[in-house]
């Protein structure tokens, strides 16, 4: 479904319906979301409001992620039409795009042993890093101290360049070189997880991660990846671990498979971890409850939070999803860790509540401007939209798309000026737009809240408030107080209007 919108020019706020934009003051998203929905195969670039700035219309279907390049071509994980192994978000293929949706290159990654899967990161010199199973099983998973049945598709990363119309694997790593177990003393992985956090447990539990698509045998639900340039390593989130890692990319492939090399001196060992301590025997609380998606870095560009790490946890707020940021204690190439306790630090450095919750898949960043933009995945029982807010909490955008994951880019992206003429002309007199000065307290509230501002004792001349799927839930008129104990707790959107002025706020009702 392509959604509709209208025009946020005729008042300093709007409203949403399924399938239509609303935008709530005079300050506006910077730039387009880009999304190619799973198995669709048209993708779409979105302006502010809600508008089809551009589409590619793709030979194959999307499986999860695409990213814009800076000269305005599109490089996608697709679905490869003949994949002997299955999974969630199964790919088998990366495929690049021009403006005009012909194929620059691509490459398959898909054969009875291997294939690609979930996510996509576009590194600096133009290579690409996916996220790929692989099968294990019979003598090798005996060898490497499991005691589980059957086979298993365990995760492993490759980076692949370009190579004329085609592609190459220049560097990967293997998760299966970096277990420890307590089973079998005669293996070389043998030992305690408390006291070796920079492996995993070959025979770890994976049943707290949230369930989610793959079956037993997707080992650990590898979801997420993102690249560093200036540190060289690799961030990426398991779903099933309900945990983020972190990992040195600037080594060899064979320093890859081992424990040193590479500016950490760690080889293909995790330098970080975070979100459930108990994974490597840490008695410390879980914050990553449960699934996790989309690690990445903020980028670290004068931007609030820059170079944090941040992840989707799609039950961090109790129960509900958040954006949760963390500043990882990192001293050059390594991270600090006093053995035997948790990763620092042991709870969000920034969370953003999330106006709905979502069961998986998703998407958010940190906008040059403070903004945080989130894409809810449309999965059983998620909202299935993207919106963005203010640092304030302020709802500036929201759009019906029904997309698993959204990407952002700025008005001054190489890769949007390369794609589009003007793409981000002012609208003349936008900025002037007044709103109204108002607040509302206790914020968060039991029900009660009551509203100050620049208005009279008769209070306010309406105030509407609308629940986090944008349902009118009550208008009222010359109100200077107001009682929503009868609704149940979650996030909901408050707008007053007054003398020919409106502004629109979040409040949580506990």
């Amino acid at each position: 479904m392509i959604p509709t919108s209208f025009s946020r020019h005729i008042a300093t706020s709007c409203f949403f319906l399924w399938g239509v934009l609303f935008a709530v003051n005079a300050q506006q998203m910077d730039g387009f979301a880009l999304y190619n929905s799973n198995n669709s195969s048209t993708a779409y670039l979105i302006d502010a409001e809600g508008d089809i700035a551009h589409t590619w219309s793709c030979p194959t279907q999307a499986n999860y992620a695409l990213a814009l390049r800076d000269n305005g071509n599109i490089v996608r994980g697709c679905v490869n039409q003949n994949n002997e192994l299955n999974g969630a978000a199964v790919g088998g293929k990366v495929q690049e795009l021009d403006p005009e949706g012909n194929v620059v290159w691509e490459f398959i990654y898909s054969n009875s042993e291997v294939v690609t899967h979930h996510d996509l990161a576009l590194m600096p010199n133009g290579h690409v890093l996916l996220t790929a199973w692989e099968v294990v099983e019979g003598d090798e998973l005996d060898n490497l101290g499991y005691t589980g049945n059957g086979s298993k598709l365990a995760t492993h990363f490759i980076e692949v360049a370009q190579d004329g119309s085609g592609g190459e694997v220049v560097w990967e790593w293997h998760i299966k070189d970096h277990l420890v177990q307590t089973e079998n003393e005669a293996l070389e992985n043998f030992g305690q997880i408390l006291d070796h956090p920079e492996l995993l447990n070959a025979n770890i539990s994976t049943g707290g991660g949230g369930g989610g698509g793959g079956g037993a045998s997707d080992w650990f639900h590898v979801n997420g990846i993102d690249y560093n340039p200036d540190l060289d390593q690799i961030v990426f989130s398991s779903r099933f671990l309900s945990e983020i890692f972190v990992i040195d990319h600037s080594t060899t492939t064979e320093e890859a498979a081992g424990h040193s090399g590479g500016n950490s001196g760690m080889g293909g060992d995790f330098l970080y971890r975070w979100g459930k301590p108990s994974n490597y025997g840490a008695n410390s609380p879980q914050v990553i409850t449960s699934a996790c998606h989309d690690a990445r870095w903020i980028l670290d560009d004068g931007r609030p939070n820059g170079g944090f790490i941040q992840v989707f946890n799609n039950s961090g707020n109790g129960g509900g999803s958040s954006v949760d940021a963390i500043d990882a204690p990192h001293e050059g190439y390594t991270y600090a860790h006093t053995p035997g306790a948790a990763f620092e630090p042991t709870s969000y450095s920034w969370r953003h509540e999330c106006i709905a919750d979502a069961p998986g898949q998703s998407a958010a960043d940190r906008m040059a401007d403070g903004n945080i933009f989130v894409n809810l995945s449309s999965g059983q029982g998620g909202a299935g939209y993207m919106y963005e807010v203010d640092m304030e909490g302020n709802l500036l955008f929201q759009y019906n798309s029904q997309s698993q994951k959204a990407f952002r880019y700025p008005c001054d992206h190489p890769g949007i000026q390369a794609l589009l003429s003007n793409p981000c002309e002012p609208v003349v007199g936008i900025d002037a737009l007044p709103v109204l000065n108002w607040t509302m307290f206790p914020n968060p509230t039991t029900g009660g809240v009551e509203f100050v501002g620049e208005f009279g004792l008769k209070g306010l001349d309406e105030v509407l408030v609308r629940d986090a799927m944008g349902r009118l839930i009550v208008h009222s008129k010359q109100v200077n107080r107001m009682d929503l104990s009868q609704h149940s707790s979650g996030v909901y959107w408050v707008e007053a209007r007054h003398a020919g002025l409106a502004q629109m706020r979040r409040l949580v009702i506990q």
